[in-house]
């Protein structure tokens, strides 16, 4: 099963959904670094909700999802663009074996970030973590912020990162609500094991085959990390030049990871002391 995420609709009713399954994409994010259970967990549910969200938005741009805690995991941060290319990172410090969304995070932050690029206004939502998980949370965000039903099943396997999205459309027909308790009961019953075992089609044949379904084509969706040496070179010319020499001092150059995929940025004494140079500033700035 490749890397897709696949719409559908019900032909006679304002129902719509998305389905997406991750698998290469789980991989390269899990082979960059050592994630305890709990957190492969919240950070795969996380990247398969955006994947599906940001499949709903009829505009280009990034949306990101961000997590922040005060429990064992500390930072969560998932990142998916409208072409569906996809990096995600977290941190965390003694995570217990198991544990729900509040235990997990503690008092934390869950923003939204809607990034429409090339000087587009954004939006940013904050989503209460109430809820056991990630698809609770965020069901309850969409019906007090975006005031659409919505309802998410997410799961995480060893190899696979899988959801399901309904949401019911605006109508004025009773007959909708009745086909909506109908979807969301059926897609209830599913298993973790069933979502990840099973494609789009075969998802919606054993659901709704006494439905009118159209199921659009897969769109494919891949890891992609947007950094460069370029902006490492912007972050340390921001960071500052006695900051800078102050790390070459000590180090004898400086190397910063990119947190998404863990790509090395090295600058040596010499490289380093030419970032500052008038034509590199503004180099930069242009």
């Amino acid at each position: 099963m490749s890397d897709t995420i696949q719409r559908f609709l019900f032909e006679h009713a304002p129902v719509r959904g998305e389905i997406v399954h991750l698998e290469k994409t789980w991989r390269e994010v899990l082979d960059r670094h050592a994630y305890p259970p709990p957190v492969r967990a919240l950070l795969g549910d996380m990247m398969a909700a955006a994947a599906l969200l940001i499949a709903t938005l009829k505009f280009g741009g990034t949306l990101i999802m961000q997590i922040q805690g005060t429990g064992p995991v500390k930072l969560l941060v998932v990142e998916c663009t409208s072409d569906h290319h996809m990096r995600a990172t977290a941190k965390w410090s003694e995570v217990p074996p198991t544990g729900d969304l509040a235990a997990l995070v503690g008092d934390g932050k869950f923003a939204i970030t809607l990034d429409a690029g090339k000087g587009a206004p954004g939006y940013q939502g904050v989503v209460a973590l109430e809820g056991a998980n990630v698809a609770a949370a965020l069901e309850q965000y969409m019906q007090r912020s975006e005031q659409i039903e919505t309802r998410l099943w997410l799961t995480t396997g060893e190899d696979c990162a899988a959801g399901l999205l309904l949401q019911k459309l605006p109508a004025a027909d009773s007959a909708d609500d009745d086909t909506w308790r109908r979807a969301t009961l059926l897609a209830a019953s599913l298993t973790p094991q069933e979502l990840v075992a099973h494609g789009a089609p075969e998802l919606l044949h054993r659901l709704y085959s006494a439905e009118d379904i159209r199921l659009f084509k897969p769109r494919p969706v891949e890891f992609h990390c947007t950094c460069s040496r370029a902006r490492v070179v912007s972050m340390l010319q921001m960071l500052g030049r006695a900051e800078t020499e102050s790390i070459i001092a000590e180090r004898g150059e400086v190397e910063v990871c990119c947190e998404f995929c863990n790509q090395p940025y090295r600058f040596d004494r010499a490289e380093s002391a030419a970032l500052f140079t008038p034509a590199a500033i503004q180099s930069t700035r242009h």
